[in-house]
């Protein structure tokens, strides 16, 4: 990707400077970049732990692996709760129906009438947060396929 005399702007401008020197800066970049030995040097790396054992003892260790949630979750979603997952992070979204479901079983066992009142009107605060969260999560993705359509 080396930049030729003729592929240069004619006005000379400031903008057709800058995008000439970014145009040079990348190909120097690349031209001192070589990908295949990063991918040796990675594959090297791997295959040294696992020489050394690092990976003998990892959950789930000779199991096929479950990706019915990952597929379940939609698309425009799943790198961001992958990335969350990861790092143990729960959306909101998720604390929400634990806590909405943790409040129903308490409304089950619960005896007294003013104890119930109080999980009841808990319980429909959780629903409500739950339902305008996931109507403006909806329609933000609509709004966002609209735009990139």
């Amino acid at each position: 990707m080396l930049l030729r005399r003729e592929r240069l702007p004619q006005s000379g401008g400031p903008d057709d400077l800058i995008r000439v020197r970014l145009q040079l800066a990348v190909s120097l970049f690349l031209g001192r970049c070589k990908p295949m030995s990063f991918r040796k040097s990675v594959d090297e790396k791997i295959q040294e732990a696992i020489a050394r054992g690092e990976f003998d003892n990892l959950p789930g260790k000779g199991k096929p692996l479950d990706l019915d949630a990952y597929f379940a979750t939609p698309e425009h979603l799943r790198m961001g709760y992958s990335i969350l997952k990861s790092a143990d992070i729960v959306p909101e979204e998720i604390e929400l129906l634990r806590q909405i479901e943790s409040l129903r079983k308490s409304l089950e066992s619960c005896t007294t009438e003013i104890e119930q009142k109080a999980l009841r009107q808990q319980l429909s605060d959780k629903l409500t947060t739950f339902n305008i969260r996931m109507e403006h999560n909806r329609k933000k993705h609509v709004t966002n396929r609209r735009v990139n359509v």
